[in-house]
């Protein structure tokens, strides 16, 4: 190569051809320059991409987090809400309650009023119906005495307790008016009932038992135990009167009847024909 240069020399030429081999003679250095170079431009993208990752993952899971707390708060939400509507409707409820206990309440004082009002009237009703009862009872001491004579003596002590409950002050005005109604009741009951009893009846000044038979208030008629007699009550002339032995069968009869030892049938007793009055015409 030196031969060249001396042969083909020229100082231009010289310049160029050195430029030239200085360029091509350097090429594994600069490659090696290049190369170191550009590897560090290489590991900082690295770097950069780490620290996006990690800013990523962070972002990631501070987001997690908070989604977390946006559920517990749409759960507590919700939880409040449904709560909210359930009060709403016991408020609805209780509110419709009040409304009717104000129509109850208004109701009750009006009848508290009603109350206080007959109240007041009690002391005047009862000197008014203490009274009447005094007349009830006297009315029903007279009916009985004037009435056909059977169960005297059970009716004469049942209107003497009523005499005597009219003087109990432990005992209420409405008490004292249902028992006398009560007695008026069973005298109503003696009028369509039959009934056997035996009891004592002097006859011809002499005591004896005999059996009694009721036939409502129409006949009252016994007969003595041995059947040896008989006789029937007249009203008319308010005492016993005898009756003939065609009679005693059917007292017989009758008295079976009534004390149910005999199926009802139809049978004859001593009755007296109603008497019918007179007039002008």
């Amino acid at each position: 190569m030196n031969c060249r240069i001396r042969r083909f020399f020229r100082p231009g030429f010289v310049l160029a051809v050195a430029l030239s081999l200085g360029v091509t003679a350097t090429p594994p250095r600069a490659q090696d320059d290049v190369a170191s170079d550009s590897a560090a431009p290489e590991a900082q993208p690295d770097i950069e991409l780490d620290e996006v990752i990690e800013v990523r993952s962070q972002g990631n899971k501070g987001a997690a987090e908070v989604q977390v707390d946006i559920d517990g708060i749409s759960d507590e939400t919700s939880d409040l809400l449904a709560r909210y509507r359930t009060k709403l409707k016991q408020i609805e409820a209780i509110d419709l309650y009040n409304s009717q206990m104000e129509e109850m309440i208004g109701s009750q004082e009006n009848e508290l009023v009603s109350l206080r009002d007959q109240v007041d009237r009690v002391e005047e009703v009862s000197r008014s119906v203490t009274p009447l009862m005094i007349r009830m009872i006297t009315a029903l001491e007279r009916f009985v005495e004037l009435d056909v004579p059977f169960l005297a003596e059970e009716r004469e002590e049942r209107i003497a307790e009523l005499n005597a409950l009219m003087g109990r002050a432990d005992v209420t005005t409405s008490e004292k008016f249902r028992q006398i109604m009560a007695a008026y009741q069973t005298e109503n009951e003696y009028g369509r009932t039959i009934e056997a009893y035996r009891g004592p009846l002097v006859i011809d000044g002499r005591e004896t038992t005999v059996d009694f038979l009721r036939f409502g208030r129409v006949a009252l008629v016994y007969m003595a135990l041995d059947e040896s007699e008989a006789g029937t009550w007249s009203q008319e002339e308010r005492k016993w009167i005898p009756v003939s032995d065609s009679f005693k069968s059917s007292i017989r009869d009758g008295l079976r009847i009534a004390r149910k030892q005999s199926a009802p049938d139809l049978i004859t007793l001593p009755v007296q024909a109603a008497v019918v009055a007179k007039g002008d015409g």
